[in-house]
């Protein structure tokens, strides 16, 4: 069956998808985006991807391309087409189309895609089991990255660094010596003492969805969370490492820049939040 797409009020098939060439998010990544992890049937933490959606619209005045509700509609229709049990579903909403020039353009529409892919689930379970690779590099990207924005050239070239090098994810150190967070994704460590540390989100990475759904299946299991900076040598010394996200959930981190974190196996506390996750996230009916 071919994949099918939403774009601008029509489902079209995927292949044959297409925005205006003057679209702003083609001319200057002038758009935001989320992605929602489809497992079981389910949209995964929906409400609060639409409501960080909504956030990135709000700070960069963009206005939604339809009402929230029938844009959930739209949503699990997508999914429903395209016959997505495991997966993923794709929106991006762009100021819209008008004639090149910086400047915000008068009484236009904004533009909404929405697609949606099946994912074989057994590829990131076996991942999981031996866990990934993290190499670092410099902050270089532009101080709005709480707003979920498609301008993501930085994470792109972090991101192919870290495949040239046999890494699966890249950690953005801030000039203190801070891990940040990864290319596309949220960064963890856990301390000697079981405790869980990631860097606070008021500013200067983005407030991850399955980050904030982590923070109630840690409160769920009886886990310490601690908000704070952790230096890139601190996580070199951690009991164990892991990232998140919406297409990871919790991924053990096994080697920093080659180092291997403890054992250099996948640590039994990022495991089980990993195998809590689906039974406390929020889950909507596809």
């Amino acid at each position: 069956m071919p994949r099918i797409a939403y774009v601008n009020g029509r489902y079209v098939g995927h292949a044959d998808a297409a925005v205006h060439i003057e679209d702003r998010g083609y001319q200057f990544a002038d758009g935001v985006y989320e992605v929602c992890e489809v497992a079981r049937g389910y949209i995964v933490d929906m409400t609060r991807h639409l409501d960080r959606l909504a956030r990135s619209l709000s700070e960069l005045k963009i206005d939604w391309p339809m009402a929230r509700k029938p844009m959930e509609l739209v949503l699990r229709e997508v999914v429903r087409r395209n016959r997505v049990f495991n997966g993923l579903v794709y929106m991006q909403v762009t100021r819209g189309v008008a004639s090149r020039d910086f400047v915000f353009p008068d009484d236009v529409a904004s533009s909404l895609v929405i697609t949606a892919k099946k994912v074989d689930p057994s590829f990131m379970e076996k991942r999981a089991e031996k866990g990934i690779s993290v190499i670092t590099v410099p902050e270089n990207r532009w101080d709005r990255v709480d707003i979920k924005s498609v301008g993501l050239l930085p994470n792109v070239l972090a991101k192919q660094k870290a495949k040239e090098e046999g890494a699966q994810e890249a950690w953005f150190v801030d000039d203190n010596g801070n891990v940040k967070e990864g290319g596309s994704s949220n960064a963890w460590i856990v301390t000697k003492d079981g405790v869980l540390v990631t860097r606070p989100a008021e500013h200067g990475i983005l407030r991850g969805i399955t980050r904030t759904t982590l923070f109630d299946v840690a409160k769920k299991l009886g886990l310490k969370i601690e908000e704070r900076p952790f230096s890139l040598d601190e996580a070199k010394a951690a009991r164990e490492a892991f990232i998140s996200s919406a297409t990871t959930i919790a991924m053990p981190v096994v080697t920093i820049d080659g180092t291997s974190v403890a054992n250099g196996h996948p640590g039994s506390l990022t495991l089980t939040l990993r195998q809590a996750f689906f039974e406390i996230a929020e889950k909507t009916q596809s």
